[in-house]
This record gives C-alpha cells, sequence and structure tokens, in this order.
C-alpha cells in the first residue's frame, strides 16, 4: 500500500479523496495548501503526491517544482478541470507522472494508485539491476580468508540488524564504505536511503549545509532552500566518512544531533527530527585526538557505541591473491576486453608489495595493468614502478599462498604454513588464537599435530 498526500484547497474534495483511498488500505495525509504541503512532506515524503493544479497560494505546477527538486523519490499527480488540461500536459513535460480530470470516481482513482505502484516497483527493480551491473566494477567487502576480516564481517552482520552507531576505524583504502553500505543493506533500513558525506572535503560552512540544510539566505550564495543529507536519508543510514576532519564547531552540532535526532537547518529555527541511523568512519586514531583536545570526547564515546577496525591490506596476506584476480577480471571488463591471468613473477611481485594505500592502491595499480597489458597474461612490465622498487621477498605466509597457484599444496600443509606464520608474529598464544580464530585448545591440539611445539 501506497503512503499518499492530498493537496487541494477545497477541503470537502481532500476529505473526500482521503476517505476513499483509505477505504482501499493506502496510508493518506492532506493538505489545504501547498505550504502546507511542503511542510508535511519535510516530516515523511510519500510515494505519492496529488495535488489540484490551480490553488491560492503556490499553485500546483509550483508545488511540482518544488516536489521534484527537494523529493524527487515522490510520484506527482496533477488533478484538473477539463478547461486546464493543456496546463495539465504541459505539467507533465516538467516531471507529473500523469492527471486526474475532475471530476473523477473513486474507481478511477484508485486504478491510477495501481498503476503508479506497478510503476515504482518497476522502477526499483530497474534500479536493483543497474547496481548489480555496478557492483561488477566495485571490489567485494564479502570475500576474505582472513580470521581478523572474517570476525569484522561476523560482528558487522550481527550489529547491522540494530539501530546502534557505529564507529569503523582503519588505514585509508581498507574498505570502510563497503563495510558501511554492507551493514545498511543488512538492517531494517536497507530499503531507505543510504547517503555518504565525506568530512574531508568540504569546508566547515559547506559541510554544516551538506549535513544539516539551510534556508534561502541563510548566508551569501544560498538563494534557494536546500535540504541536508541528514534529512533526505530520512529513515535510512548517513555515512561520515573522515569523521575526525570535523572542527569544534560542528563536533558540539553533531553531538547534540546524536542525543536528540534533532536539528536546525543554517539559517532557520525551526526544529527537524529525523530517523537515521549513524555509522562513521576515520583513519585516525580518535582516542589520541581526544587527549590531545582536538576531538571531543564525549562525541567520541557518541559515535563508538560499536567499533570495528579493518585491517590493512598487508595484514590480510591470504585475501591480496584473491582480490587481485577479482579486480583484475573488472578492469578488463570495464575495458570491453577479455580477462587475463597474472604470471607468477607478477604474483611474487604483488605479494611482495606492502600496498601502503591498501585495496585502493591495489585496484588502481590492476586497472593500469589491463589498460597496458598486450600479452597473454598480466607481467610485471604491466605493474606500476612503485610496485617492482619496492617489492620485498615473500612472507612464509605469501610463499604458500604462491605456492597453491603453483601445485597440488593440500589445504593441510596450507594450515600449517599459516598457523606457523601467525605463531611467528603473535606476541602470546592468547594473540595468536584470537588472529587465527580459535581458542586456545583448538590451537594447543593443532600446535602438537604439525609439530610447531
Amino acid at each position: 500500500m501506497a503512503r499518499i498526500l492530498v493537496v487541494d484547497d477545497e477541503k470537502s474534495i481532500c476529505s473526500t479523496i482521503e476517505a476513499a483511498l483509505k477505504s482501499a488500505g493506502h496510508t493518506v495525509d492532506v493538505a489545504d495548501s501547498g505550504e502546507m504541503a511542503i511542510t508535511i512532506m519535510r516530516r515523511v515524503i510519500p510515494d505519492i503526491l496529488l495535488t489540484d493544479l490551480r490553488m491560492d497560494g503556490m499553485s500546483g505546477l509550483d508545488l511540482l517544482g518544488k516536489a521534484r527538486e527537494y523529493f524527487p523519490a515522490a510520484t506527482v499527480v496533477i488533478m484538473t478541470a477539463f478547461g486546464t488540461i493543456d496546463t495539465a500536459v504541459a505539467a507533465m513535460k516538467n516531471g507529473a507522472y500523469d492527471y486526474l480530470v475532475k471530476p473523477f470516481t473513486p474507481e478511477q482513482l484508485e486504478h491510477l494508485v495501481e498503476r503508479i505502484e506497478e510503476y515504482r516497483r518497476l522502477r526499483e527493480e530497474n534500479t536493483k539491476l543497474r547496481d548489480q551491473v555496478d557492483a561488477l566494477s566495485e571490489p567485494s567487502a564479502i570475500v576474505t580468508q582472513n580470521p581478523r576480516m572474517q570476525k569484522v564481517l561476523d560482528t558487522a552482520k550481527k550489529v547491522a540488524v540494530t539501530d546502534s552507531t557505529i564507529l569503523i576505524t582503519g588505514e585509508s583504502g581498507t574498505g570502510k564504505t563497503l563495510l558501511a553500505k554492507l551493514i545498511h543493506d543488512g538492517s531494517a533500513r536497507a530499503k531507505g536511503p543510504f547517503a555518504v558525506v565525506n568530512c574531508a572535503t568540504l569546508s566547515e560552512n559547506l559541510l554544516e549545509s551538506e549535513l544539516f540544510g539551510h534556508i534561502r539566505g541563510a548566508f551569501t550564495g544560498a538563494v534557494k532552500d536546500k535540504l541536508g543529507r541528514l534529512q533526505v536519508a530520512d529513515s535510512g543510514t548517513v555515512f561520515l566518512d573522515e569523521i575526525g576532519e570535523v572542527s569544534p564547531n560542528l563536533q558540539t552540532k553533531l553531538l547534540r544531533f546524536l542525543q536528540d535526532r534533532e536539528f536546525e537547518r543554517v539559517g532557520d529555527t525551526k526544529t527537524i527530527r529525523v530517523d537515521v541511523r549513524i555509522i562513521a568512519a576515520t583513519n585516525k586514531d580518535l582516542e589520541r585526538e581526544v587527549r590531545e583536545a582536538r576531538f571531543r570526547e564525549d562525541l567520541y564515546f557518541r559515535l563508538n557505541v560499536i567499533d570495528l577496525h579493518m585491517p590493512s591490506l598487508r595484514q590480510r596476506p591470504e585475501d591480496i591473491l584473491t582480490l587481485a584476480d577479482q579486480l583484475l577480471a573488472r578492469s578488463f571488463f570495464s575495458t570491453g576486453r577479455s580477462p587475463r591471468p597474472l604470471n607468477e613473477a607478477a604474483k611474487k611481485a604483488i605479494l611482495g608489495y606492502g600496498w601502503p594505500g591498501n585495496i585502493r592502491e591495489l585496484k588502481n595499480a590492476l586497472e593500469r595493468a589491463a589498460i597496458l597489458c598486450t600479452g597473454d597474461q598480466v607481467t610485471l612490465e604491466d605493474l606500476p614502478d612503485r610496485v617492482l622498487e619496492h617489492t620485498q621477498p615473500p612472507t612464509a605466509a605469501s610463499a604458500a599462498l604462491l605456492a597453491v597457484t603453483q601445485s597440488d599444496v593440500s589445504l593441510e600443509d596450507l594450515e600449517k604454513q599459516h598457523i606457523r606464520h601467525v605463531l611467528s608474529t603473535a606476541t602470546t598464544l592468547e594473540e595468536a588464537a584470537s588472529i587465527l580464530g580459535i581458542n586456545l585448545s583448538t590451537l594447543w591440539r593443532k600446535r602438537r599435530r604439525y609439530g610447531l611445539d
């Protein structure tokens, strides 16, 4: 069933339409002016906006323009008398879905609503299909063999079904945005918006406007009202990337929002309340930022209800070649060429490089390789010079992973190599067991089995 906003300056018409739509099971709001309709839509965005064409004050055409600008998700239908059909047709050219000629019957109205619901369903399926195609060019945040990463994903799956605020930490390029989207998609808000705000790319004033919105005349250049991301993403999720870059003034406003879920647009005194989930991310050590008085302690604790730390790519050696194969295939796909594999020398170089830029750097390197590759395999010559210049001999774990691609190494041998590597780097057996994702008793049995005591 749809949520419908009916707008007509004749209250009797509003009441009649409201009764007909409610009897069909729809949720209905009514407004007797365009201004009142805008006020209602700021609180809740309808699926369908059914508005009269001629009204005192804001006309139906003016309301259509506002709706298309600020509430693009709403499907607009114009109600009109017979003598203004030409104007209604013009409205359709400006973005209205259809028009109804007064007087109309409840059956005609319900038939139109059913047609709109089918149209919206098809549009939603279209969007999902486009997202699936777009996903072919993006690395997966799910596939991993690394125990640390698996633990992060397990925790993310558990907290996704809650509304808890989440702080994702980790180096740049580790996939924090992808993890945030994964959490959103696994939540009850999955059908709602997922808004991304990069706090590091905007000045303080622009970031405040981006988050909270502004009214016309609030500052130089504010020629019209603007909704902020927090309002646009109502019922969804807002992802605040690089939260450590937010100024002290904005930190205070964000704290107030996290406490009360209320805010005012820049230049406005009206309080707006929204229902959004906040996921924040940073590559900074926020605890140190708090100690050095650059980040509010109370805001830190409000954000850090659930802490998820993304391991760097060099901490996930068992994932590097899998990610490389995926990213390389997608890079060839995006250029319209048949995929080509990495040769053994290129694999060794990729495993031996430290990848300070993490998955983002790996993706860029392989995109370059896909463009430059002229043979049947991707070679050292196709990789960036920095990868070749800073390649170190492969670690024991990397060597074992490479061996799997070259011969019929058993999973048992691979497990033995991996446990030996973890034991050589961990400071305690407890830490080794945690990295491996097993308990101490299991680790003791495996050490004994493989002669690693």
